[in-house]
């Protein structure tokens, strides 16, 4: 058998006998284009752009203020404007009192990540808002954030064949550092909005459900996420009402997490600085954490991801390790089939300088390339292709 022919068996082993869809036409002159390939031309970097910036107008939607919850609502708005069906989740973020108790990881949060090597400059977040030169935005930024009742918003395209079951698509939407959380995670945050519109659009079918997740809280400790997987576990697959063919919970066959995808300058030199141009070797970093109990499952899928990066994406390819922390997949990473598409490792490289705009006044809009956002249409166009794939896709004759 080729390698080609092989490779959805492997999957298939890994993800519990779940296969992938059909394999992309070969490529040739007289080659029709596959539904994979139609949908991955449907994302726009203007629409991706034009989400981020409008993020931006929120400040760095810090948890528990009115810029997060006035994002939150934006959110929603925009969700159900591409037809597709949204739902808050509503939980107390008490700092006290956390979920970590309800939700056993394997290492626990900022445990995991790979051993740092070559350049170390550890860095933290800013919490001084007068860092941030821009009196409008330092102003927006400074209102405080007491422990109490959050939420996060969801929306889900429910599978034609097999609705109890789905994958999830997330970023988190809240960020801190006095700036305007563009990277951090407004990149995340529009690429799961641009993949909503995309797989939503008239004549676009799925065998399997698709659940994309805006959490909050990630900032506190991936508290959101927590919350989600303490709230939601126990109702997987279970039809409610009984016998009627809905699933509020589908089983989670995997969880897809976006976090900072925009920034892949290399690595700081001796003086600490970093290349404003975005590097011409720049990659996507595909994670999942090999201490997992659901490690062989994760990496199955992370290599799908690494696949459907090979086939479909345009400009920057993806490489697999075996590091995920810090991250909202990390709660689900013992459950289910959990990996992070990021710019660059996070606990060996983020945290040691390789992007200076990390929880920084800093991470604006305006501090970002055309390339640098390039990057960032390129994981879209990894996920899209990779989850069109994991649940069947197809389009209705005449869709484009």
């Amino acid at each position: 058998m080729t390698g080609r022919a092989v490779w959805p068996l492997i999957l298939m082993a890994a993800m519990g006998g779940h296969a992938m869809a059909a394999q992309p036409a070969a490529a040739g002159p007289a080659a029709k284009p596959d539904a994979i390939s139609m949908l991955v031309a449907q994302l726009s970097i203007d629409r991706y752009k034009a989400d981020i910036k409008a993020l931006t107008r929120y400040g760095d939607r810090r948890q528990g203020t009115k810029r997060n919850r006035d994002a939150i609502a934006w959110i929603e708005s925009q969700l159900k404007s591409y037809g597709c069906p949204t739902a808050r989740l509503s939980y107390v973020y008490d700092p006290a009192r956390r979920f970590r108790a309800a939700v056993p990881a394997s290492g626990g949060f900022a445990v995991g990540g790979g051993r740092p090597r070559g350049f170390r400059r550890p860095t933290a977040p800013n919490t001084d808002p007068r860092a941030q030169p821009d009196a409008k935005l330092r102003r927006l930024d400074s209102e405080v954030a007491p422990p109490g009742r959050r939420e996060e918003v969801y929306c889900t395209k429910t599978g034609a064949g097999h609705p109890g079951e789905m994958y999830i698509v997330s970023a988190h939407m809240d960020g801190i550092g006095y700036g305007e959380a563009a990277n951090d995670d407004g990149s995340g945050t529009a690429l799961v909005m641009e993949l909503a519109r995309v797989l939503n659009r008239p004549g676009v079918r799925t065998d399997r459900s698709v659940r994309f997740i805006l959490w909050n809280n990630e900032e506190t400790g991936l508290d959101g996420a927590r919350a989600y997987v303490t709230a939601r576990r126990a109702l997987q697959g279970k039809e409610d009402p009984a016998h009627s063919g809905r699933f509020p919970e589908p089983k989670w066959l995997g969880v897809i997490q976006h976090d900072m995808v925009m920034f892949d300058h290399g690595m700081p030199r001796s003086d600490s600085t970093v290349s404003r141009e975005q590097r011409p070797e720049a990659d996507l970093n595909v994670e999942f954490q090999s201490a997992s109990r659901s490690a062989a499952q994760s990496q199955a899928l992370a290599w799908a991801l690494q696949k459907a990066n090979e086939d479909y994406a345009t400009d920057y390819p993806a490489v697999v390790g075996p590091h995920m922390t810090n991250t909202d997949s990390e709660p689900f990473q013992d459950f289910v089939a959990s990996v992070s598409v990021r710019e660059n490792e996070r606990g060996t490289q983020i945290g040691n300088g390789w992007d200076p705009q990390w929880h920084q006044p800093t991470d604006l809009y305006s501090t970002y390339s055309e390339k640098d956002f390039r990057l960032g249409l390129n994981a879209a166009q990894t996920t899209l292709a990779a989850v069109a794939r994991l649940t069947g896709a197809s389009l209705a004759a005449g869709s484009k």
